[in-house]
């Protein structure tokens, strides 16, 4: 058995705190990858909709699950999870927002991924405990779940607003990184998760400096050092002044001096290699003006860190765009938010991982999205293309308030190993909130034939604002 011991940390200042860990149990089969949630192959594409009202509930929550096929994500294959779904822990309740967050992987190595949800509302020991909800993948689909293990349940609220999977302690199981409020943001529950285990351990992190009440509010990981070992991307808002921090973490904590890296500042992250050089790269999103942020700026940004054996990249300087880089479509203005939301996934199949960006505000907050593409050199704009409600192909049109490219995620749903674009708008139809989903090609995402749903398209009320689309697969 191991135990964790705390010491200082970088002046991120995030201080873990110890908890004792039992010995993993053995694998069952290969596991499937994220989102697959048949085993067929196809990526499926999950739809948060915390918004939405259940048995008269508002604001109880649900999640769409619309599952993958040869012409991109098919409405008449789906399920509908909410908190009063049979086999789910808990009961839909007020306020709730259940599908805050979701995540996935193949927690129990069976062929077939699992769906976590973030359920940060939910009322425990006190009001907004939170919780997270794991529901279990099968030739059939999703079904069945549990509650993931909570540790710290008097320690932090809002457990679950924030999620992450992979091998972070490095031991050949898959685990959850959970994000929190309150002196515990941060949580590592260790794998295997399995529909009959009990507690593995876990362990947690308090912030001092880092980030206050807001907590961790955003997760993604990846294999930035290239050692087999993913790292996760932590999003919060410093103490003092509220501004976006950013940090990479290594899990793997047996060393906790050097555990936090420090990351251009921003509220969202996507993990992928866009050289093909084996580390995975960082694309960090800050959408807010300079005013509202010292890390923005005029429109928004994103910025790329490449990765290497120790992390980011040090003879590689981080790659800064805006809405004025020469080659990104559009002009930077005032409230667009570029860098609302971040996806990398190899859309052309040409082996580099490109990378879409939400900008939710262009256009009174129509919204948009711009697709940059990899290359062995790194991140391009050329051949880059813009995707709205006005382009030829795509359903709808452009509407002040709907916020397309708020969500973005680049995901295979056809099996053609190119990642699919799928795009979430929350504030259409005065709050109902819809999803499109864009099928790639050799040459990028197609508008044409083009595919639009809503809520009601997949059993979800329309009842007060569903915002469906607030979250899409991580």
């Amino acid at each position: 058995m191991r135990t964790r011991t705390a010491s200082t940390v970088l002046a991120a200042a995030l201080t873990p705190l110890a908890f004792a860990l039992s010995v993993p149990a053995a694998h069952a089969a290969p596991a499937a990858a994220p989102y697959d949630f048949n085993g067929d192959g196809r990526a499926d594409l999950a739809i948060g909709a915390p918004g939405a009202t259940v048995a008269g509930q508002a604001r109880a929550g649900a999640v769409s699950v619309v599952y993958g096929g040869a012409s991109g994500p098919k409405t008449s294959t789906r399920t509908l999870l909410t908190q009063n779904t049979a086999g789910m822990p808990g009961t839909a309740e007020a306020d709730d927002a259940f599908g805050s967050a979701l995540a996935s992987a193949d927690l129990n190595t069976d062929g077939y991924a699992d769906l976590l949800v973030g359920t940060p509302g939910e009322d425990g020991s006190d009001s907004n405990d939170g919780t997270v909800t794991v529901v279990w993948g099968s030739a059939s689909g999703l079904s069945g779940a549990r509650s993931l293990f909570s540790f710290f349940s008097t320690d932090y609220d809002r457990y679950g607003q924030a999620l992450a999977t992979g091998d972070f302690d490095n031991d050949g199981d898959v685990d959850v990184a959970v994000g929190s409020t309150g002196p515990i943001t941060l949580s590592l529950v260790d794998g295997p998760i399995t529909k009959s285990s009990g507690s593995n351990g876990g362990s947690g992190s308090r912030n001092d400096r880092w980030a206050s009440t807001s907590g961790v509010t955003r997760l993604s990981s990846g294999d930035v050092t290239g050692d087999g070992h993913p790292r996760v991307v932590l999003h919060g808002r410093a103490a003092h002044d509220g501004a976006a921090t950013t940090a990479l973490a290594d899990m793997e904590i047996d060393n906790y001096n050097d555990w936090l890296q420090k990351l251009p500042a921003g509220f969202v992250s996507a993990v992928g290699d866009i050289d093909g050089d084996g580390h995975d790269d960082i694309a960090v999103g800050n959408d807010r003006e300079v005013a509202a942020d010292p890390g923005g700026a005029l429109g928004g940004k994103v910025t790329v860190v490449y990765g290497g054996p120790e992390g980011p990249a040090p003879d590689r300087a981080p790659l800064v765009l805006t809405q004025d880089t020469a080659g990104v479509p559009g002009a930077a203005e005032k409230g667009d938010r570029f860098g609302g939301d971040v996806s990398l996934g190899d859309v052309n199949g040409d082996g580099y991982a490109d990378l879409a960006i939400g900008t939710p505000g262009e256009n009174s907050s129509a919204g948009a999205v711009t697709v940059l593409f990899g290359s062995a050199s790194g991140l391009t704009t050329k051949g880059a293309a813009s995707y709205s409600q006005n382009t030829a192909g795509v359903p709808g049109a452009s509407e002040k308030g709907d916020r397309f490219g708020e969500r973005v995620t680049l995901t295979d749903h056809t099996g053609d190993r190119r990642a699919d674009l799928s795009v979430s708008a929350p504030g259409e139809n005065t709050g109902d909130g819809a999803v499109w989903s864009l099928r790639s090609t050799a040459t990028g995402p197609a508008a044409s034939g083009s595919t639009s749903f809503g809520p009601g398209t997949t059993g979800i009320s329309t009842a007060g604002t569903p915002g469906y689309g607030t979250a899409l697969n991580s």
